[in-house]
């Protein structure tokens, strides 16, 4: 109707990312049903236990005395209690089945998520890290799935344990004493508000306190990343108190909603013990004036305290769930996040050709973060098969930049990039990157052997495969002096490696990846002399035959290479060989001129 808002609440709204659970937990239907029977087959059983005291309590503790009618009739009294032993040793036994059945699901289920939500996270291009920290995904990955899996795998199987229980004893209250049942309902009445109100903040703050968690995991994630630099700076001490700060927040919000848990825990307790005491007088006036039997109050007793006991642990699980409704919430943002970059719905299969070419064509591109900033400003570029480029020029002129759209981890504003005449948009991205390889400036090394970081770049290639590679990296020397050889764990982030020698770890890979296009990110910016002779004419046997693009800030790492594009300021202002810029005077010959001592 016109004029009308939406009235779904935050719980309406947060309910229902569980809802976007059940893909993970679909596959597993069956042992879900095993679980439904099993939990209702021990809530039946634990609801025939107060009638049988009941049956025990009215027929007497006489040697001889057995009951005539109820649940045990015509059993002497040994025998009952031998039957109820029986379903006290079933009821435990459909418990442990549905304890053991329920956390395989939620094991599984969690797994399942973890698993599906990290491959999302690694198909988004690095726009998608520009506003999201690592330790913020990282805290979701863990923390947020953990709560999940407590959910998925107990609480939720509690919640119905205690739903049946509580549904089933009230029923059985009002079969036993419907008067009692009256007077008992109308008090569970009462402390329904209270409890409503105290767990809506609950929620509120359940929400607040993982995303505090997850500031103070995304900012320790940050800094443990960059402990060279916080150490070479001395800023120990002003990150610990940063992270301390970050945590004492989180534990303030924590705190408050563990008060107000407590004081509703309190409340629940009180109430509901205080119901049950003013019930149990009703009751036992009752029996003193004839109206109702010991073993039909010792029931009632029971049930009511069947039906608290359900209350209580339904107001724990309803806390629990909604603290998962809301990690399930964040990790639903990560898994249904689309990536900046959409791949063709018909992609085009790669030109077969033994070299690639390029060209960049009216190209124009800004980050997203700096919309107004064009990062490149009509490029037009040509490069022929089997030809090696140098990108040239200072920082900020849009060299990585070139790298970045020609790997499409970000999309041109404008203009089109193709290789072998192919527009690169038609291309799957698996495609389109199994053709490049890079050597960045920063090399990155896994926490692995080296032969495992070098066969990363082909992971079907043969050990002599990664021994040739290595070989032409010029790597293999330092790493036969490794105490374990190829079998060496290079330590995270190859810290057992000096600078060059992860350099050319990072070589052998792109050398051994085997692909058309050879991208080189200054690949020898971190290497001493000796080292950067070596592993230049490594290079060399790895540009053979591959169409190369180079990034160079040292320009006495580029002078043989077929032709040097120099870049100001996101546009190409000059090109031509090494010897011809020089002539021209231009930006290139004063660099040259500053670098090379001409």
């Amino acid at each position: 109707m016109p004029g009308m808002t939406d009235i779904s609440s935050p719980v309406d709204r947060r309910l229902s990312s569980l809802a976007g659970l059940w893909p993970f937990l679909r596959p597993y239907r069956m042992r879900m049903a095993l679980a439904f029977i099993l939990l209702c087959l021990g809530s039946i059983t634990i609801l025939l236990v107060p009638l049988a005291f009941r049956d025990l309590i009215d027929a007497g503790f006489g040697a001889a005395a057995t009951s005539r009618d109820g649940l045990f009739g015509g059993l002497s009294l040994n025998m009952q209690f031998l039957a109820l032993f029986g379903l006290a040793a079933f009821w435990g036994a459909a418990v442990a089945a549905r304890y053991y059945t329920v956390s395989w699901i939620g094991e599984r289920a969690t797994a399942d998520l973890r698993s599906a939500v990290y491959a999302r996270v690694l198909s988004q291009s690095p726009q998608f890290f520009e506003t999201l920290q690592t330790g913020e995904v990282l805290s979701r990955l863990t923390g947020d799935t953990t709560l999940i899996q407590t959910v998925v795998g107990s609480s939720i199987s509690m919640g119905l344990r205690s739903l049946f229980q509580f549904v089933g004893g009230m029923v059985m209250l009002a079969v036993t004493s419907f008067h009692l049942f009256a007077l008992n309902l109308g008090l569970m009445v009462l402390l329904i508000l209270p409890i409503v109100a105290i767990g809506r903040k609950v929620r509120t703050l359940s929400r607040e306190s993982q995303d505090r968690i997850a500031d103070a995991s995304a900012l320790a994630g940050e800094i443990l990343n960059a402990m060279p630099t916080v150490q070479a700076y001395t800023q120990e001490q002003r990150e610990a108190r940063r992270f301390a700060e970050r945590t004492e927040t989180s534990f303030a919000t924590a705190i408050r909603r563990t008060r107000l848990r407590a004081a509703m825990t309190a409340l629940i307790i009180t109430a509901v013990m205080g119901t049950i005491i003013f019930v149990l007088w009703v009751g036992a006036r009752q029996v003193h004036d004839g109206t109702l039997t010991n073993g039909q109050l010792l029931s009632f007793v029971l049930y009511a305290a069947l039906v608290a006991g359900g209350v209580g642990t339904l107001s724990e699980v309803w806390g629990d769930v909604m603290r998962a409704a809301g990690a399930a919430q964040r990790l639903l943002e990560l898994l249904h996040a689309d990536s900046a970059i959409r791949e063709t719905p018909q992609p085009q299969r790669p030109m077969v050709a033994k070299v690639a070419s390029i060209a960049f064509e009216h190209v124009r591109f800004a980050y997203p973060a700096r919309p107004d900033v064009l990062a490149l400003d009509d490029i037009c570029l040509t490069i022929a098969p089997g030809e090696s480029v140098a990108l040239v020029g200072p920082s900020g002129a849009g060299k990585s930049s070139l790298f970045q759209l020609l790997l499409r981890y970000y999309e041109a504003s404008s203009g089109a990039i193709r290789i072998n005449g192919q527009d690169i948009r038609q291309l799957r991205l698996n495609d389109l990157r199994r053709e490049i390889a890079i050597v960045a400036q920063d090399p990155v090394i896994f926490s692995a052997s080296a032969i495992e970081n070098i066969r990363y770049g082909r992971p079907e290639a043969t050990d002599a495969e990664v021994q040739a590679a290595a070989r032409a990296a010029f790597a293999e020397d330092f790493i036969a002096r490794l105490p374990e050889g190829y079998q060496t764990f290079l330590g995270e982030r190859g810290t057992r490696l000096s600078g060059g020698q992860r350099q050319r770890i990072a070589i052998a890979r792109a050398i051994l990846k085997g692909a058309r296009l050879l991208l080189l990110d200054e690949a020898t910016s971190a290497l001493d002399a000796e080292s950067e002779i070596l592993v230049q004419q490594g290079l060399g046997a790895a540009m053979e035959g591959r169409t190369t693009l180079v990034i160079a800030h040292r320009l006495a790492t580029v002078q043989k290479v077929d032709r040097v594009v120099v870049m100001d300021h996101g546009r190409i202002i000059e090109t031509g060989t090494p010897t011809d810029l020089r002539r021209q005077g231009g930006l290139y010959a004063r660099l040259a001129a500053l670098q090379l001592d001409l």
